[in-house]
């Protein structure tokens, strides 16, 4: 099993079919926390509940990831881009090798998005795990259409 990051391959056609907004008020997405053992690519379709991290302590991580909030937009250099507000789930004992975004509005039920690979097993013991989203430009968004 593995994980790869990319950009999921039937989110491309969701965005040509129209099925996913972005804009601020638009659609709503999630982000879950997934094992090594995933099996997470461009291939990925919806959220799954296998593979996914479980918080073994007493934090706010539970099945299916939490709200993602502050989505944007914006084109510049002919890239459109799209950022969220970095995600913190505390009090947790978790162990995560990568997230799926995903979008709980479209058409599609929880339609898959992007897969993120951290490049190796990240920890949180009785602490704070956070996502931290690159910066929103043209050349680090999280999510970026050339």
């Amino acid at each position: 099993m593995a994980i790869s990051q990319a950009i999921c391959t039937a989110f491309k056609k969701q965005l040509l079919d129209g099925d996913a907004d972005f804009d601020t008020g638009g659609d709503k997405f999630k982000l879950a926390l997934y094992l090594s053992t995933a099996n997470l690519s461009a291939s990925a379709t919806a959220y799954t509940a296998t593979g996914e991290s479980t918080d073994t302590g007493s934090g706010d991580y539970a099945a299916g990831g939490k709200a993602l909030t502050g989505q944007q937009t914006s084109v510049a250099t002919l890239t459109a881009i799209v950022d969220f507000a970095d995600l913190s789930f505390t009090g947790v004992t978790l162990t995560a090798r990568g997230a799926l975004i995903y979008n709980t509005s479209s058409a599609v039920t929880n339609a898959a998005v992007a897969v993120l690979d951290f490049g190796g097993d990240k920890t949180a013991t009785a602490g704070t795990f956070t996502i931290q989203f690159p910066a929103f430009t043209t050349s680090a968004a999280i999510l970026r259409i050339a």
